[in-house]
């Protein structure tokens, strides 16, 4: 694996220098990485690497490996080591979430994962969504560089972490690789991230490319490659999660839907591609939910009704804490087709003992002491209501129907957890053959650790962003107009979904 990734360990048994062989010991070494790795590129020593030419050459009697970087241009050796150290070569890369940071070491000699960790982002104390902290940062170069350094502070736990659990020096990795949205690598850099959402949308940078770690104050021996975005609100952990999934490379036709605060589709094969983003709204995540909570321990992440009777189950299958993304998908399906609540989402009082007035407002009580109200419902089915409508104008703007689709992906945490059967319910998915409807995970962690560990992959993602085009749905006219049919659960067009119309005859709901 390491002779496409972005970093390599190379061991040489070199020629001792002689009067009739008096080469340079850089000259030495230089050659001879050329001649055993066949490189076309140029190499450089780092001048650190230099000063311990000597003693380390002589003492190991010209058995040496070196440790090389590339700097999107160029390798760089790194450093010097006695002896053949080829099996301790690892990498780095990582998912730079807005509410979660995500790490993998990696071997790079065996192209594995070693190990993963995951943090919160320490962003979030200077806002839990990511407006509250680019408004805090607007016109403030201090807080802007709070904002730069909690971010890097986030990277490195993780790389201790990492080196806690493994044994593996973190800090001698010779490469990592990042993907982000365009505002967390805006972050990252210490830019301003206010033109992400003001008009004209021209940002500062959507492609940072390939930096010292050293540079960015991570304290790592080699470079840092950070995947490019698209626009404003298509960054690089969608460009990641396209080369994560191979859409580009297939010949039959893929959708790829990547749900959170922000929503982000892309539509193709290798022929075509189209992208398309717009707010999708923090209901999914529980942002909006007046119990609702991330996917962590006590979290409530599925539900049944059977006989008026909710019965819940919680992460870690402990005390009930608050609801989250999937287990919201299920408790709508379920309040659905059990007949507690309309297609409009409305819940009728009276259909069930949990169902109850909270202070002048209905509400569905889905563990003991915790409550779903109205408003929380209709926030989440505007959310439910945009991410399915970017699919529908999207396939009507290249004149294709969900027949033609070979995969859909729903990538993200929240795609990973949520019952396909539920999502199809309440419309927030199309009724497709469930085999197509596929949960990748984490997606941008999986791309950057491709491009980690395959170099050429770089090449790739200027191939996507050159045939790639883009539609931010907030321009779009008829958009809102489109969003009101897809509030209804599961659309006000049955005949989209026959397998829900099929188990609402099956239970009676409907003749």
């Amino acid at each position: 694996m390491t002779a496409d990734g972005w970093s390599k360990k190379v061991y040489l048994e070199l020629l001792t220098p002689t009067q009739e062989d008096n080469r340079s010991d850089s000259q030495r070494i230089l050659e001879g990485l050329k001649e055993k790795e066949q490189l076309e590129e140029e190499i450089h020593i780092r001048p650190s690497v230099l000063k311990k030419l000597y003693p380390i050459c002589e003492q190991s009697e010209w058995k040496v490996t070196a440790t090389l970087g590339f700097d999107g241009t160029r390798w760089e050796i790194l450093a010097l080591e006695s002896g053949d150290t080829t099996q301790e070569h690892y990498g780095l890369c990582a998912d730079l979430g807005s509410t979660t940071i995500a790490m993998e070491l990696v071997n790079m000699k065996e192209g594995t994962v070693v190990a993963q960790e995951s943090v919160f982002n320490p962003q979030i104390a200077f806002g839990e969504d990511i407006l509250t902290r680019i408004f805090y940062e607007k016109d403030q170069e201090e807080k802007r560089e709070e904002i730069r350094k909690a971010t890097i502070q986030g990277l490195i736990a993780l790389m201790e972490k990492l080196k806690e659990k493994t044994g593996v020096d973190t800090k001698k990795c010779a490469a990592m690789v990042i993907a982000g949205n365009t505002t967390m690598i805006h972050f990252l850099f210490g830019m301003d991230a206010f033109c992400i959402f003001q008009t004209p949308y021209a940002v500062h940078s959507l492609k940072p490319d390939v930096c010292r770690g050293t540079d960015l104050d991570l304290p790592i021996d080699g470079f840092v490659y950070c995947y490019p975005g698209k626009a404003n609100y298509l960054g690089g952990d969608i460009i990641s999660g396209i080369i994560a999934t191979e859409i580009a490379d297939q010949e039959k036709i893929s959708v790829f839907l990547d749900i959170g605060t922000n929503g982000e589709l892309v539509i193709g094969n290798r022929d075509f591609l189209i992208a398309g983003a717009g707010a999708a709204g923090p209901a999914l995540e529980g942002g909006v939910v007046k119990t609702g909570m991330r996917a962590e321990s006590g979290a409530v992440d599925q539900i049944v009704i059977e006989e008026g009777m909710i019965h819940s189950h919680t992460i870690g299958e402990t005390e009930p804490k608050g609801i989250c993304g999937s287990g919201i998908v299920d408790l709508l399906a379920q309040l659905f087709l059990n007949g507690c609540m309309d297609l409009r989402g409305k819940l009728i009082a009276g259909s069930s003992k949990a169902i109850s007035d909270q202070g002048g407002e209905l509400a569905v009580e889905y563990a003991r002491g915790l409550f779903f109200y109205q408003n929380d419902i209709d926030e989440f089915l505007k959310t439910k209501a945009a991410a399915a409508t970017m699919v529908e104008y999207m396939m009507q703007t290249i004149g294709m129907t969900m027949k033609e689709v070979e995969k859909f992906y729903v990538c993200g945490a929240f795609g990973t957890h949520i019952s396909k059967e539920a999502g199809v319910t309440i419309g927030l998915y199309p009724d497709i053959d469930r085999e197509k409807l596929i949960s990748p995970g984490n997606t941008s962690l999986l791309g950057a650790q491709k491009m980690l560990l395959e170099r050429k992959n770089r090449q790739k993602v200027e191939q996507i962003l050159e045939k790639m085009e883009y539609i931010q749905f907030g321009a779009v006219e008829d958009f809102l107009h489109l969003m009101v049919a897809a509030a209804a659960i599961p659309h006000t067009d049955y005949q989209r979904y026959p397998s829900v119309v099929k188990e609402l005859k099956r239970r009676g709901r409907i003749e």
